[in-house]
């Protein structure tokens, strides 16, 4: 992992997420870039690279972002990280798609804002359209990660040929951290399958790959999004880890039935891979 990418509203959660990026970047030497997105003015026709600021409230504005930015460097981030910083003028979620592709990001971190603790939490937001939309995985964080630890990571999967690329993302993450990898299968009523039968799906999936320490499981439960939940509480994972088709998301991890059974301290950290 070689640059992380940060977008910054200068929100509570765009706090969270740079503190997160700070611990990873610490731990995997890495390059971070803070992005910030600006959506023109009424009446500024061009502020882009090249232009001429002609109007002087036009680059004041700029002036206190960038510092704005600066201040985000010394607070959240080591002396040692090398930090860089940009200001793009687009719509947010296509900005960082395609800042990210510009400086060829290896992971985005990004901060998730909510209606209430629970609900709505990423239906809507600009972090669900990163995520559904983004080639580079994306690391979501709803709450500040003070001791967080990348030491018990779960990748919940159906172990299909199609997550493989996913799984090799997984990891090269995994791999920086020294980490203890849960592999999660979920069982349903309408989607059942024997613990034979899944375990040794996995197994084939599996056989590869030189995993470091791992576990396999099989876990009924009513629902997979409940089961992917559930068994992270359960274990007290430090990072969610699963595959993302573009057409869905997150948000169906995050409706209200699921959300409103969990306590507060389930909601963790979800690392996504778009397939």
């Amino acid at each position: 992992m070689r640059k992380i990418l940060v977008p910054v509203d200068f929100s509570v959660s765009s706090e969270y997420a740079s503190k997160l990026a700070s611990r990873i970047a610490k731990k995997s030497d890495s390059e971070v870039h803070l992005l910030h997105m600006v959506e023109l003015p009424t009446g500024i026709v061009d502020m882009g690279a090249g232009s001429n600021f002609s109007i002087p409230e036009s680059m004041l504005y700029l002036r206190k972002v960038r510092d704005k930015l600066f201040d985000y460097k010394e607070k959240y981030f080591s002396k040692n990280t090398a930090i860089k910083h940009a200001i793009r003028f687009q719509k947010p979620y296509e900005g960082i798609e395609d800042y990210g592709n510009k400086i060829d990001a290896n992971l985005i971190v990004m901060g998730s804002k909510g209606h209430s603790e629970f609900e709505e939490i990423l239906i809507g937001s600009n972090t669900e359209k990163v995520v559904r939309n983004s080639k580079i995985p994306v690391l979501v964080v709803k709450k500040d990660q003070e001791k967080f630890k990348p030491k018990k990571l779960v990748f919940a999967s159906s172990f299909k040929k199609g997550n493989k690329e996913a799984f090799e993302k997984f990891l090269d993450f995994a791999e920086k951290f020294n980490s203890q990898i849960h592999l999660l299968k979920i069982n349903t009523p309408r989607k059942f399958e024997s613990t034979q039968e899944t375990k040794n799906k996995i197994t084939e999936f599996i056989k590869d790959y030189n995993l470091p320490k791992h576990s396999v499981n099989v876990y009924s439960d009513s629902s997979i999004e409940k089961g992917v939940l559930n068994f992270s509480e359960e274990i007290n994972a430090d990072i969610i880890a699963m595959s993302t088709h573009g057409r869905s998301g997150l948000s169906h991890l995050f409706n209200n039935s699921v959300t409103k059974s969990l306590s507060k301290n389930a909601l963790r950290p979800i690392l996504t891979f778009r397939v």
